[in-house]
């Protein structure tokens, strides 16, 4: 009795090692990305938290001092010892959040672009956060960090709708942190006009 031949894909589907879907094999997955895999999950996420953790370290060198006590505060002005573990919870949070985008295996080059964008505004509102303690209690200039917040205000707010398309718990993670951004702004731009 004459053997089948089986048809061509098959043959080269065999040769390579798989079965095809049609004679009962898996259909191939996409590689994980290498960031993805690199680490172990509980490292790759204490990277990622003392990563964050050190932008406030611009908070550390630059404490508020008498030329803070002296100026005129809004009456909704939050006692000084609130600011430290309100922004350290906060880190904890970003971090979080950026973890779990960064962990995400993009399925083409649709969700790596979403991906990716979403780690961009991840990275431009920590530059931003970062530049707003030297400009407000370094340098002293009221005008110029308010500027900053409201650039970062919007950063945040990106960020929060990018890095939500991508993982939607991330993007939640993010929402205390655009709140308290927002406070932040309220502040900043109260201290600017009753000091002006």
């Amino acid at each position: 009795m004459a053997s089948r031949r089986q048809p061509a894909s098959a043959s080269r589907s065999t040769v390579r090692g798989t079965r095809p879907a049609s004679l009962g094999g898996v259909p191939p997955t996409p590689m994980p990305t290498r960031g993805a895999q690199s680490l172990h999950p509980a490292a790759s996420l204490l990277v990622w938290i003392i990563g964050v953790q050190l932008t406030g370290l611009s908070g550390a060198a630059f404490a508020p001092g008498a030329w803070y006590a002296q100026l005129a505060k809004p009456p909704w002005t939050p006692p000084s010892a609130v600011f430290a573990p309100a922004w350290i919870t906060l880190y904890l949070l970003i971090a979080v959040s950026a973890w779990l985008v960064w962990r995400q295996r993009p399925r083409g080059v649709g969700q790596r672009r979403q991906r990716n964008t979403a780690l961009t505004w991840t990275a431009i509102h920590l530059v931003l956060n970062a530049l707003w303690t030297p400009l407000f209690f370094g340098a002293h200039l009221l005008g110029p960090a308010l500027a900053d917040l409201t650039l970062l205000v919007a950063a945040v707010a990106l960020a929060t709708v990018f890095v939500g398309r991508v993982h939607r718990l991330a993007g939640w993670l993010l929402a205390p942190y655009l709140l308290w951004v927002l406070y932040a702004w309220s502040l900043n731009a109260g201290i600017w006009w009753l000091n002006r």
